[in-house]
């Protein structure tokens, strides 16, 4: 095999040279703590590298993250303001506290969006130089080859008899066909690949901008209402028509989307035995719905994780229970109510409980105007020996409790009152035969009599009633793109490697030619020889290596193989190699393909 000596290059031209070679293989900006020029500009430039550097950024995110944490632990304003109070009653001193510091309603609080803002200026702050930057080098070419690629992480070399312009040309058809950028670089071929990495780096940072944006925007403008609504009843989506209303800061009613359904029938089917007894099999409701106030109405059915979709509302099924038709007769035996009653389920049996309120027209046997009240238990499958629950959620012994009441309900006094809830102050429990308090069950069909001529209660059947949720969340879509591209570009940046690849064909001082291959990532890799000697295999076969001089006389050509001699990567750590490299092409194996 023959012997060459390469020209001995200056070692700080070798280092300025390795430099440019390993430059731009990232656009991450450079971190510096250095201590900023006097004056206000000065600050401001330091202030402003602060910022965007990508060690604010992460400590921004992570403040975000904590100061989300008491937004979940603490009752917030704007999600439900009567826990918000009981807590204030409960804990005056404490409340106090959490209320001067904004913690019950954090995320719209002075710090919290604050903290929101500057993560998002920081990261709009370190993207855009970022992008540009990544331009640039889209639209520039791979620098050329160092003047020593021995000191690149993964190194190969061998001796050809091919002419060394045959051996580039070979080279930069092999890199192009392997999807790297290349372009000959006067003695030696350099390609990149890999650029997806930086473009998945640059997706997922501009996702969390969108994700930033887009929660921002569903905050501001959202509306979230329930309503509780009966079969045979309806709900036009107006603000009066919302048993509970919630909306964000600049949300307007004007906003709302016009639309209206009525529930036409809930059904709902259960399993009977099994460990999973009681367990929906089947939960939907038949509604018919229009849009806007002249709207068409078209029947559907809207089930669990199922919602009804129109314009920018979904329409969401959340819960159901029964309401008992019931109707109340004076002393006289007029109809002064007649109504099917909500009651509010109470375990997974759907045991319910309510309260039945005749406020006007009702008169005692004396003809003296009073309020009636009466408190309902409802078991829609009735088991002796379980007389305080229900033993299965279908109606296949429905029975139902009554306890009435009369005198003053308290709804005249101006206090707002739940209509579950009955105010026992000012009123007197009805008496039995036995001077205790009147309570009885009712089956379908049955009638309570109330005690010296004062009326009667009938139950009469049973509806089942529905819950809808109706959710405006603007820029959801714009959320769920963001998320998906974040992932994606994540993964692009963590899995995929940005290297570089040189080609060097000169020739020796016995006429033959030298080819050096050696390539350089951004990141120690495994990969990264492992791809070099891939590359050195293919463009082996197509220059094929000569036998040295000092060789055996028996020893095939083809037993000089690429040598792979990885080194120090030079960004990290300098080299501790002389300055001259062995001269010596040590003679191997031919490179499996």
């Amino acid at each position: 095999m023959s012997k060459t000596t390469p020209a001995t290059p200056d070692a700080s031209v070798g280092d300025q040279d390795l430099g440019a070679a390993g430059s731009q293989l990232s656009t991450a900006p450079t971190e510096s703590l250095s201590v900023p020029a006097l004056g206000v500009v000065g600050w401001a430039r330091w202030f402003w590298r602060q910022l965007t550097s990508m060690r604010v950024a992460l400590l921004l995110l992570l403040l975000v993250a904590l100061g989300a944490i008491p937004g979940s632990l603490i009752p917030q304003s704007g999600t439900d303001a009567t826990k918000v109070a009981d807590f204030v009653k409960n804990n005056p001193t404490l409340g106090d506290v959490y209320d001067k510091l904004g913690l019950f309603h954090v995320y719209s609080s002075v710090w919290f969006s604050a903290i929101y803002i500057l993560l998002f200026v920081s990261l709009v702050g370190c993207i855009v130089p970022r992008t540009w930057q990544f331009v640039g080098q889209l639209r520039s070419r791979p620098p050329g080859a160092p003047k020593r690629l021995t000191r690149l992480p993964a190194y190969t070399t061998w001796r050809t008899a091919a002419e060394p312009e045959q051996v580039r040309e070979a080279a930069l058809a092999l890199l192009r066909k392997r999807r790297f950028r290349a372009h000959l670089a006067g003695d030696n071929v350099a390609g990149e690949k890999g650029y997806v990495r930086e473009v998945g780096n640059l997706a997922f940072h501009i996702a969390l901008i969108v994700l930033l944006t887009a929660f921002a925007w569903g905050q501001l403008f959202k509306s979230e209402g329930n309503k509780l609504v009966v079969e045979g009843d309806g709900f036009s989506n107006t603000l009066t028509q919302y048993d509970d209303f919630k909306s964000g800061n600049l949300f307007d009613t004007g906003d709302l989307v016009p639309l209206s359904f009525r529930l036409n029938k809930f059904t709902g089917t259960y399993e009977t035995n099994g460990p999973n007894k009681g367990t929906p099999r089947l939960y939907q409701a038949a509604i018919t719905y229009s849009e806007g106030a002249y709207g068409k109405g078209r029947k559907t059915l809207v089930k669990v994780n199922e919602p009804l979709e129109i314009g920018d509302a979904k329409v969401y099924l959340t819960a159901h229970g029964y309401a008992p038709l019931i109707t109340v007769r004076d002393g006289k035996g007029n109809v002064v109510f007649r109504d099917a009653v909500a009651l509010l389920p109470l375990d997974s049996n759907v045991t319910s409980t309510g309260v039945i309120k005749v406020l006007d027209g009702y008169q005692n046997a004396k003809g003296v105007s009073e309020q009636l009240g009466i408190s309902a238990f409802f078991l829609p499958t009735y088991t002796k020996g379980s007389e305080t629950a229900s033993t299965f959620p279908a109606l296949n012994n429905p029975v139902l409790n009554l306890t009435p009441y009369h005198g003053d309900l308290g709804v005249d006094s101006g206090i707002p009152q739940s209509v579950y809830q009955l105010d026992k102050s000012h009123v007197k429990d009805f008496k039995d035969a036995k001077g205790q308090e009147l309570r009885e069950n009712l089956k379908p069909g049955q009638t309570m009599k109330l005690p010296n001529g004062a009326g009667s209660v009938t139950y009469e059947g049973t509806k089942q009633w529905a819950n809808f949720q109706v959710v405006q969340q603007p820029a959801s879509g714009w959320a769920l793109a963001g998320a998906l591209t974040a992932i994606f570009g994540l993964a692009a940046s963590l899995f995929i490697q940005r290297r570089r690849v040189w080609v060097r064909a000169v020739r020796g001082a016995d006429g033959t030619t030298v080819v050096e291959m050696a390539g350089l990532g951004r990141s120690e890799s495994a990969k990264l020889p492992e791809e070099l000697g891939e590359l050195a295999g293919v463009l082996y076969d197509q220059a094929p290596g000569v036998p040295d001089r000092d060789a055996a006389p028996d020893e095939p050509p083809d037993a000089q193989r690429p040598a792979q001699s990885p080194v120090a990567d030079p960004a990290l750590e300098p080299s501790t190699e002389p300055t001259t490299p062995d001269p010596q092409v040590v003679p191997a194996e031919r490179p499996e393909k």
